[in-house]
């Protein structure tokens, strides 16, 4: 060839000049080189981790089986250390690495596995560690040497012990797909991961890590920011951040890292707290480390995301619907049953949701909780960090479904409550979450509250009538809150709780509480409704008892009865349960020893005909005819219908319910009246014992049944 050659290469290209012929093919592989093979980790002789604890807290039992199995031979083994994203995992693994390294003469080897490309190159950095040459090492990395074989290879020849840690495992297929999880007769594997399912790890050892102790949580914040409050106050923080570790660990940073004007951990508790005012999820990822980069695996607005993205790439887009849906009870345990509802269509495919759970229960993000109910129990600070990502056009839908699938539940108040009726104590928890969360998002609309508002006011009258009045106070005191603030204070769902409200407090013995409660939303049942409205009787019948019985002004109260029972009379029938009802306590109320008690026969004849005999109306209607009758001194007749009555109550509600004590107390007024005295001592004994154990020693009616047991035993003395 004569004369000048002239060549040019780009990049990767180079130029050949020959003085005969050459048959040259060259590939070029166009992209990252580094992406395709992996780049190597700084280190997979240290644990490649964010901040680690001052003090590794409790794990104690957890840590002692790791370090045993490590002291003995631990070939052939693999232990997977699973749970909630945030909740520990690797600092376990980190604590077990140092102690195989510093005590226990292994070597050491960390490799993070959130990825393919992280795992791959970290599994050949320790093949080269382990021996592997250069040229082994090329191969396969350039795909012509299967690359999981010389990394197991070099760890069966290894002349050290080794515990090899293969940290954030979340996708196993990852593992299994390359046959990167094996055993050696040299070592021991330790895996963190999220994902719980059984199946992906065939013959390992499963643990799961789950949230601290109180005591263990609080100590976790004193050791990050030791000057910023009493153990006490870390442990109310850590409370409410549900003792997850990564919570503690960002509100310590936070606590431990402020300059120009440091909070205590009051101030911490207070303003995670302040609901809307705050962003709870916003202010503990401020204390993420500063120059961490943000790593999204140490967010608490992020680091769940991780696995909702996975299930997502897996095919299960509906297991983020499922868990916004979550999002709107509350961390308390979630009666399985609920999400059967025909309402969930609205949210994702009824035909998904076994699947949609599935997942969320195979990524830790959610798990069964053991007992008689089956339940699911979801972390707080994960629902807070979901529902704070959910988007806006999807909120007002999604609480509307939580609202009618709670509905389902609940039971129909227009039936009477039996003790064999399923517990209500369950969804306490979920109606108050349900309505701090609409309060929250400000896209909720009218409706969609007054929805919830029903099931709220549901949930509270059944609550009443089982007898658990504290309860029924704290969500009925939480609806009238946010019901107040979305809708107004005499909107018709807010009214008709602030009636709840009112009679809760009653059976609580604050009476003055009640009184104030009672005759508020009057006037404004009044001023909204008119004096003659339903809803405005309603208010009068619910003020009564309290002035009678609670503040002795029994007139006012006979007054305001009579009123009820007219205008129930002219609006819905003399029979109507609700007049029936008023009428009840208008026999009660104006029981007069100078009086033959001549409205209590039409009464129960009434009541029996209408809702029937054994109906709470009736057996109610039954006890003030016979308080009436002994009011009267018609006691030999009033004998055996306060017992039946009694026995119908202890039948349908239990000894302990405080309907079934109003009728005993009565028993022994009748019995003691009637010189049984020593059966009247066992009724007031019974009552006494009872109160004071229901509703505590110094409730006005234990207080009363005290006083009574005393004047029978006095009694009983004389008469001996």
């Amino acid at each position: 060839m004569k004369g000048p050659t002239e060549g040019r290469a780009e990049d990767n290209g180079r130029v050949y000049q020959s003085g005969g012929d050459q048959h040259i093919t060259e590939h070029h592989h166009h992209g990252d080189r580094s992406t395709a093979s992996g780049t190597a980790p700084d280190s997979v002789r240290r644990p490649a981790i964010g901040r680690s604890p001052v003090v590794l807290r409790d794990r104690v039992e957890l840590l002692e089986r790791l370090r045993t199995a490590l002291k003995g031979d631990g070939a052939h083994q693999v232990y997977v250390l699973h749970g909630l994203g945030g909740c520990g995992k690797t600092a376990v693994a980190s604590e077990i690495f140092r102690s195989a390294t510093a005590d226990g003469g292994r070597a050491g080897l960390w490799v993070n596995a959130s990825d393919l490309t992280s795992l791959r190159a970290g599994m050949l950095a320790v093949a080269a560690d382990r021996g592997a040459g250069e040229g082994a090492l090329t191969a396969a990395r350039s795909g012509l040497r299967a690359a999981a074989d010389l990394v197991w290879d070099r760890l069966d020849r290894s002349d050290e012990r080794w515990l090899l840690v293969i940290d954030n495992a979340d996708d196993p297929a990852v593992l299994r797909d390359g046959s990167w999880l094996r055993t050696s007769p040299r070592g021991t594997t330790l895996v963190t991961t999220r994902q719980v399912a059984a199946h992906w790890w065939p013959g390992a050892e499963l643990h799961h890590v789950g949230v601290l102790p109180r005591e263990d949580a609080a100590r976790v914040l004193c050791d990050l920011a030791p000057e910023s409050g009493t153990v006490e106050e870390a442990a109310e923080i850590a409370d409410r951040l549900g003792r997850l570790p990564l919570a503690l660990t960002l509100a310590g940073g936070y606590l431990a890292h402020q300059v120009i004007d440091p909070w205590s951990m009051a101030e911490y508790g207070r303003a995670l707290d302040r609901g809307p005012e705050v962003d709870a999820i916003d202010l503990l990822d401020q204390g993420a480390e500063y120059g961490s980069g943000h790593d999204s695996r140490h967010l608490a607005s992020s680091t769940w995301e991780l696995s909702l993205d996975a299930l997502r790439t897996h095919g299960l887009p509906e297991a983020t619907a499922l868990i916004q849906l979550l999002a709107c009870w509350s961390h308390d345990p979630l009666p399985l049953h609920l999400l059967a509802g025909t309402g969930i269509g609205a949210v994702l495919p009824r035909t998904r949701v076994e699947l949609a759970l599935r997942g969320l229960l195979d990524h830790s993000l959610t798990r069964l909780v053991p007992g008689p109910s089956r339940c699911v129990r979801t972390h707080g600070v994960l629902l807070d960090s979901i529902a704070r990502g959910t988007p806006a056009d999807q909120r007002d839908a999604l609480v509307g479904a939580a609202a009618e699938l709670l509905g389902t539940v609940l039971p129909d108040v227009t039936q009477p409550w039996t003790r064999e009726d399923p517990p209500l104590t369950p969804f306490a928890p979920h109606t108050r979450a349900l309505l701090r969360r609409a309060a929250q998002w400000t896209e909720v609309g009218p409706a969609t509250v007054t929805r919830m508002l029903d099931c709220a006011l549901r949930l509270v009258v059944a609550l009443h009538r089982a007898g658990d009045y504290a309860s029924a106070l704290s969500v009925a005191q939480d609806a009238v809150a946010r019901g107040t603030r979305l809708l107004d204070a005499s909107h018709p769902a807010v009214i008709a709780i602030r009636q709840r409200v009112g009679r809760a407090l009653y059976r609580l013995g604050r009476y003055e509480e009640a009184e104030a409660a009672h005759r508020l939303v009057l006037a404004d049942c009044t001023a909204t409704f008119g004096a003659d409205a339903i809803e405005t009787l309603e208010s009068c019948v619910g003020l009564s008892p309290v002035l009678s019985w609670g503040l002795d002004q029994k007139a006012e109260a006979v007054s305001l009865l009579r009123r009820a029972v007219e205008g129930r009379t002219a609006a819905l029938g003399a029979a109507h349960p609700s007049t029936l009802i008023a009428r009840t306590y208008l026999l009660e109320f104006t029981a007069d020893p100078d009086a033959a008690p001549a409205t209590g026969p039409e009464l129960l004849a009434d009541c029996r005909s209408v809702v029937g005999p054994g109906h709470p109306i009736t057996l109610a209607a039954e006890l003030n005819h016979g308080f009436a009758l002994i009011t009267t001194g018609h006691q030999r007749r009033a004998l055996p219908l306060v017992r039946g009555v009694v026995a119908a109550f202890e039948r349908a509600y239990g000894p302990d319910h405080p309907k079934t004590l109003a009728a005993r107390s009565l028993l022994s007024r009748v019995l003691g009246e009637l010189s049984l005295l020593e059966e009247a001592v066992e009724q007031a004994e019974l009552v006494a014992d009872a109160r004071a154990s229901v509703l505590g020693p110094e409730h006005p009616w234990t207080v009363w049944s005290l006083e009574r047991l005393a004047e029978r035993r006095r009694a009983g003395r004389a008469g001996s």
